[in-house]
């Protein structure tokens, strides 16, 4: 399944690994591509195939998947803590409550995995490997995912409310957030592109909308505006349309060219190309993913690497999780 550039990204890849290893922000680089080889070498095969089911159901599952993994990483690092059941809990920080799906596809991988290879494979690295197969199955690049990682024994719910990004953040904010966790302007422009499949609700874009007290965003397509409007009138937020009006369910770098138009749909989408506060360098960059769909692909799996090995817990710390939802 892997693409004609797959040979090529190898090389790439250890040299991201070596530039991760010298980061202060991983605590031990010893995640690789090899890691359940012969302690499970089913794993791929095992969430390859209920990633394909849960999308063949149901086929935005790949972006809620995604999503899964960026909101995990970005809270005590890609720890899996973000699984853990209690009302303390991340998934029921605001960013995430009612919002971020997919732990059902994870719960019955994780229930598989026991089985045929018991204690062995970590929730985080169940996460890791699901985004990236749904990445893949939407038509997205194939990139080795790093594994190793152990589980986190604590959740983070404050961190979840303040540290990941909002939608309706400066460009300068987000960019200062992934700056934290350490990741850069090309990281931001990269992953935001993951918003080439997936779907928002009302509540987070209609600060964009023309109200009674305000008028609407100038930098939204008026055309655009007044169906969003139209979708939105008089709803409790909960409703939702597509994140990328061209091919929704498709990752490809239409969400790029979709700005360059003035149609992507949250402020942290638009705001790469339209933001006044003197980021050109995300212009620049999304000018250049509009344009190159192979060079965003590339430096998506770069990204998605990245990400991934944000601070992990390796050797001894953590655990692995018999249940994602609880602490051993």
């Amino acid at each position: 399944m892997e693409h004609s550039y797959s040979c090529r990204f190898r090389f790439f890849l250890a040299c991201t690994v070596l530039v991760l290893c010298l980061s202060t922000r991983v605590a031990r680089c010893q995640l690789t591509d090899d890691f359940y080889d012969y302690t499970c070498p089913d794993v791929y095969y095992i969430v390859q195939q209920h990633v394909f089911a849960a999308m063949r159901a149901e086929m935005r599952m790949g972006a809620s998947l995604l999503r899964l993994h960026f909101h995990d990483c970005f809270v005590n690092g890609c720890d899996g803590s973000i699984l853990l059941d209690g009302t303390d809990g991340e998934k029921f920080a605001i960013p995430n409550m009612n919002s971020v799906r997919g732990y059902e596809v994870i719960d019955a991988i994780k229930e598989d995995l026991e089985r045929m290879c018991p204690e062995v494979v970590s929730c985080a690295d169940i996460v890791a490997l699901a985004a990236g197969y749904g990445v893949l199955f939407s038509g997205g690049p194939y990139y080795d995912v790093l594994l190793g990682r152990r589980d986190g024994l604590v959740a983070n719910q404050s961190g979840a409310d303040n540290g990941l990004p909002a939608p309706f953040e400066p460009i300068n904010s987000i960019i200062s957030k992934f700056r934290d966790v350490g990741l850069d302007t090309t990281d931001v422009v990269v992953l935001s592109g993951a918003h080439t499949i997936g779907r928002a609700r009302c509540a987070l874009f209609t600060n964009r909308l023309a109200t009674s007290t305000s008028s609407a965003d100038s930098t939204l397509d008026a055309t655009m505006a007044v169906k969003l409007q139209n979708l939105c009138a008089g709803g409790d937020g909960n409703q939702s349309t597509v994140l990328d009006i061209t091919s929704p369910y498709v990752f490809d770098n239409s969400y790029y060219q979709n700005l360059l138009k003035q149609k992507g749909l949250l402020s942290s989408d638009q705001g790469l190309f339209s933001s006044t506060d003197g980021i050109a360098n995300t212009k620049a960059l999304v000018q250049t993913y509009s344009a190159n769909g192979d060079k965003f692909f590339w430096d998506f799996g770069r990204s998605m690497v990245k990400m991934g090995s944000i601070s992990p817990l390796t050797g001894e710390a953590g655990q692995i999780r018999k249940n994602c939802r609880i602490v051993n």
